[in-house]
């Protein structure tokens, strides 16, 4: 028990420790438990952890995660995908495997060996790619979805690739192989091992339509008798044993557990319980994947990889290099453009999870020769290592040069001087242009939206092309005869040096800039920015106007003390905002942090007062 106690003690807090700080950086989680992982894997080492083990238990990680996407992708919206799970999913596992056996035939290797690397290395990590992609809000976009549609495929590959490789059997390895824990699942059992190929076949379609019927005619009464009993851990305890028993017949069957999950979860992606399944099931889901990559960063063998490790990073870079490559090609030929394409494929190059588990059943099955499995161990290891950094580099780099899209296209002139420019044309810009313009005033409106701008011109709105924050076109747009410029940006980093701009080089001219949070609210406060809006801040006036409406006060009530209580807001911002530093993130800034403390003492029991005086006019 003690044992028990310190591993879990030493992996929490190696991951409370890691992640933060790298979040802090920029590095994202993943990188993060990784590089926990690295840091106590000697200890251990030194306390003889089997950390294969620990890394199969902690691999149901990805089936809960394949679990709840599934529960947010319907039928229909899978459907709509097949296109991208045949073409891009298919040509990208089929041309990679082609391209690395090349390049393993190359360097020496028999064929059915070459094979099998190139099969082996053909897969990505479902782990760490859908964790990065939900964590950066990019998994519905265009390149996030083509990327999912391929780690799809590869969770269906995986079927033949195992049924393949002991067909690739060399004898003079027979003998020679020590155990890897050949296996399917790191040592599973597989009903269908021995079974003919059509009657395993037979199988699998079962087991799959198994899935769905539970899912379409047992599940929702499984969970309407429990929510009869009105105790919260009882559905969660319902909620894991659906996903661990779906886990469980798909690998009986030699399926991967997380496409089993996936299917269980798209079923159910119409059940009135998915919102539920969902957040009884993410807690866990979390927890695991972050032990899983714990244990990736503390598998890495340095002893080893330093002793080879010319041939790690050679065949790490082949790796990358001949999947991007790949990746590069079957993208633009399925309509993958610009920023999307470059995502799809600075997601994908990596080797994935499922890479340890076939090297040890390639090794089983004397496919592989034991240092040449140790060496690809490595190997998977180091590109799952890198992909945070792949990820950093698009952020960076690619995002950031793509935020302007369609900014090689040259800014329009501007044939205009108007008392009013807004700089953005957007959700924000575009209802303020339409209200100024309402009442006879007369608007100069830049955006650097391509795409937007020949949309609302469509509609006969005037708006020129062009990045507001370039000193030279706010002045070919009249900035030093403005009387007011309206900051209606997306981005938080062009508000910001606008407005620092216009404060500095045009103190005349009023600026009202929008913020994205509060915290951005303090930030303008401090560039000099009195006339400040934060984005969501009316519509959560009114949503909490609504609440009130729905508690049983009044309209006017209701008004009354959503006035009250954004009138006390308003009072408490410029005290809070005097005390803002650029210099120190604003929850270290203890002066700020004290004051907040001490103006709720004093604001909270008049505000209290206020609302219990509104209530009585009402009774």
């Amino acid at each position: 028990m003690t044992g028990f106690l310190i591993l879990a003690f030493l992996i929490l807090v190696a991951g409370v420790v890691a992640v933060p700080l790298a979040s802090r950086f920029g590095l994202g989680s993943v990188l993060g438990y990784l590089l926990a992982g690295m840091a106590i894997s000697p200890i251990l080492l030194g306390l003889n952890v089997d950390v294969e083990a620990l890394q199969v238990f902690a691999e149901f990680g990805v089936v809960m995660m394949l679990f709840i996407i599934g529960l947010e992708m319907e039928p229909r919206r899978l459907w709509a995908m097949r296109g991208k799970l045949l073409g891009l999913g298919g040509g990208q596992v089929l041309l990679t495997t082609l391209a690395i056996t090349g390049i393993a035939l190359l360097d020496s290797n028999p064929w059915q060996t070459a094979l099998a690397i190139g099969m082996v290395l053909a897969l990505s990590s479902t782990a760490i790619i859908v964790q990065t992609l939900t964590e950066k809000n990019l998994m519905k976009s265009e390149g996030g979805e083509a990327s999912f549609s391929v780690l799809l495929v590869q969770d269906v590959a995986v079927i033949p690739i195992l049924a393949l490789l002991p067909l690739l059997a060399m004898p003079d390895l027979y003998g020679a192989t020590g155990d890897h824990g050949g296996g399917h699942g790191h040592g599973g059992i597989d009903l269908t091992a021995n079974m003919p190929v059509w009657l395993a076949a037979v199988s699998r379609i079962a087991a799959v339509a198994a899935v769905i019927a539970i899912g379409i005619f047992a599940i929702r009464p499984l969970f309407r008798y429990i929510a009869g009993a009105n105790l919260r851990e009882l559905f969660t305890a319902a909620a894991l044993g659906v996903v661990i028993g779906i886990a469980l017949l798909m690998s009986l069957v030699g399926l991967s557990p997380a496409l089993g999950a996936f299917v269980a979860g798209v079923v159910l992606a119409t059940s009135e319980y998915r919102h539920e399944l969902e957040s009884d099931i993410n807690p866990f889901k979390g927890l695991l994947l972050g032990l899983f990559f714990i244990t990736v960063g503390a598998g890495i063998d340095f002893a080893l990889a330093s002793e080879m490790w010319r041939d790690v990073v050679f065949w790490a870079a082949v790796t990358i290099a001949a999947k991007f490559a790949v990746l590069l090609l079957v993208g633009w030929i399925y309509g993958l453009r610009r920023q999307a394409l470059w995502l799809f494929c600075l997601s994908l190059p990596q080797a994935g999870e499922f890479a340890f588990v076939l090297i040890a059943f390639a090794v089983g099955n004397a496919v592989l020769p034991e240092a040449l499995a140790d060496l690809l161990l490595l190997v998977v290891a180091l590109t799952m290592l890198v992909t945070p950094l792949l990820f950093i580099l698009y952020d960076k780099v690619i995002a950031h040069a793509y935020c302007t899209e369609g900014t090689d296209r040259e800014a329009d002139t501007i044939e205009e001087e108007n008392e009013i420019i807004i700089a953005g044309r957007g959700r924000v810009g575009g209802i303020v242009d339409r209200m100024l313009q309402a009442a006879g005033f007369s608007t100069t409106v830049i955006d650097y939206d391509s795409k937007q701008l020949e949309i609302v011109r469509k509609f006969g709105f005037r708006t020129y092309f062009g990045d507001a924050t370039r000193p030279d076109l706010l002045h070919s747009a009249g900035i030093d005869k403005a009387k007011l410029i309206v900051v209606a940006l997306d981005e938080r980093e062009q508000i910001d040096r606008l407005v620092k701009h216009v404060i500095k080089h045009h103190p005349k001219v009023h600026v009202t800039a929008r913020a994205i949070d509060r915290n951005h609210v303090y930030e303008l406060w401090s560039y000099g920015c009195r006339d400040i809006i934060r984005e969501t801040y009316d519509s959560s006036l009114r949503m909490g106007r609504s609440a009130y409406e729905a508690l049983g006060m009044d309209r006017q009530q209701a008004q009354a003390a959503m006035d009250a209580w954004e009138e006390m807001d308003r009072k408490f911002m410029p005290e809070v905002a005097d005390l803002y530093r650029l210099d120190i993130p604003y929850h270290e800034n203890e002066p700020l942090i004290e004051r907040v403390k001490q103006l709720r003492e004093e604001w909270d029991p008049v505000l209290r007062e206020q609302m219990d005086e509104i209530l009585k006019r009402g009774r």
